[in-house]
């Protein structure tokens, strides 16, 4: 009993320090390792699976929509990252590069990417000729680098694992449909598999994406009221295309420049599962995103049948479609519940002797630690139920936890005093004007997230400078 104590007592209380508790969770749950290499992190098989998971079903959403998988190489050459002038002042800060090949200092100096539109807009200016070679679908899932000062795993670290589309379209209008069907994407991917609701909207000219005509954003809250933008998608226009000559000839065989979008996602989506549904026993996987769904807990193994039971409900419920693990380890009871509550399984089956001579199983939820007495033959069902339920009802629960700590201000001074008191995302009204963005910040260290495609009238001036107003806007401080 003292080591199975230990073991949840290893978890810090998120009410009593949430950025501890992240970081307890994200160990205990054997999800990272931190490696020699500041800044990076070693992604364990528990933590690397949740990302083959969804890698594997935004995968099959993208290519949905006629999007194709191809790979760029990771070093970008100086001179075609100062093509894009405001792209390349945007990067400057984090980009690593390399300067020697085995024992000879290079001619030119290589970027290790922070992203990829340079190589995607030197490669379509080579293959793309005529109308009729449009439009171009492609996306990669690869790392990127970014030299940041702060990290923290999966949120913020030198290297992540993400994916980055790249589209070139013959018009305006196309690029504007699939920059916003992309976000769509996005959230419905949140929100279906990752019972994570957003909000989504356009990015302020401040926080776009550098070279970008529009960006829009899907801001998720985590547990402690802070923002964590999610996923992004941004239409560039003909920027890039005039910058690195990307043109097409029309129908009419005149001379025309592609429009190009660009949309990622990437492993801090891992964080954000983490900070909305963890609880104090470590991490809650939904249901339809968990790499290991039940796993089955013997009770008193050494007894005769015990183990051959547990067995023989694994290959059940595997024929059944889930995803299934049988604990056999020689650890405690109490033990192995606690990791299987820290790694965030969605259900366990629990069988002992007094259940295989009743005829039935128990089920353990991991959100709500419901049990549930199911009988042998009805067990499959009974699982898949409970796990359709588990998913709904952890996104109810995200649901209204957003929506109680979205609040309104119409003044600048209520918002100031709800942004120091009651974390969450707060509505105001916005003039437009860039020096009212950067006080608010200032005075507060909140930044505008997004606005709304769902917009309000709250006022009909700008509460920071008393100008019309001209947008609402969600504020909040993030991650």
């Amino acid at each position: 009993m003292a080591k199975e104590k230990k073991l949840v007592e290893a978890i810090t209380s998120m009410n009593e320090d949430f950025a501890q508790w992240y970081t307890d969770v994200v160990r205990k749950a054997e999800l990272v390792e931190y490696s020699n290499i500041k800044g990076c992190m070693i992604i364990r098989p528990n933590g690397y699976a949740i990302w083959e998971n969804i890698q594997k079903r935004l995968d099959a959403m993208f290519k949905e929509t006629g999007v194709e998988n191809v790979y760029m190489p990771m070093f970008i050459p100086e001179s075609l990252l100062q093509k894009e002038k405001d792209h390349v002042e945007g990067f400057a800060p984090e980009v690593a590069w390399v300067t020697q090949g085995g024992l000879e200092p290079l001619e030119e100096r290589l970027c290790v990417r922070p992203t990829s539109e340079t190589l995607f807009c030197d490669f379509y200016a080579r293959i793309i000729q005529s109308h009729r070679d449009l439009p171009k679908l492609y996306n990669q899932w690869c790392s990127v680098v970014r030299w940041e000062k702060t990290t923290r795993p999966f949120l913020r670290s030198a290297e992540f694992l993400w994916q980055e589309g790249h589209t070139a379209h013959a018009t305006e209008e196309e690029a504007e449909e699939r920059t916003i069907q992309m976000l769509n994407i996005y959230a419905d991917f949140c929100e279906q598999y990752l019972a994570i609701p957003v909000i989504k909207g356009r990015k302020t000219d401040k926080e776009k994406f550098a070279g970008a005509n529009a960006t829009y954003t899907i801001e998720a809250l985590m547990h402690d009221g802070k923002a964590l933008q999610s996923g992004t998608s941004h239409n560039f226009g003909d920027g890039f295309a005039r910058a690195f000559g990307i043109q097409y000839s029309d129908k009419e065989n005149q001379l025309q420049y592609v429009h190009q979008t660009s949309w990622g996602l990437s492993t801090r989506i891992i964080g954000a599962i983490i900070m909305v549904h963890g609880d104090d026993s470590g991490l809650v996987l939904p249901p339809r995103i968990a790499p290991v769904q039940v796993m089955v807990m013997p009770i008193a193994q050494h007894k005769e049948g015990v183990l051959d039971k547990a067995y023989a409900l694994r290959d059940q419920l595997i024929e059944a479609g889930f995803q299934v693990k049988v604990d056999d380890s020689d650890k405690s009871p109490g033990w192995k519940f606690s990791e299987q509550e820290i790694r965030g399984i969605p259900l366990r089956v629990e069988i002992g002797p007094k259940d295989i001579e009743a005829g039935h199983a128990i089920i353990v939820r991991r959100d709500t630690r419901e049990k549930i007495t199911v009988p042998f033959g009805e067990l499959s069902a009974k699982v898949g139920e409970t796990l359709e339920t588990m998913q709904n009802d952890m996104l109810a629960r995200a649901k209204a936890h957003l929506e109680s700590h979205i609040y309104e201000a119409k003044t600048y001074d209520e918002f100031k005093e709800t942004i120091a008191n009651k974390p969450g995302f707060v509505k105001m009204m916005w003039c437009g004007d860039e020096a009212c963005e950067l006080k608010i910040k200032e005075d507060t260290t909140a930044t505008s997230r997004c606005m709304p495609f769902r917009q309000e009238t709250i006022t009909e001036i700008c509460p920071v400078c008393g100008k019309p107003a001209k947008t609402m806007v969600y504020w909040g401080k993030a991650y």
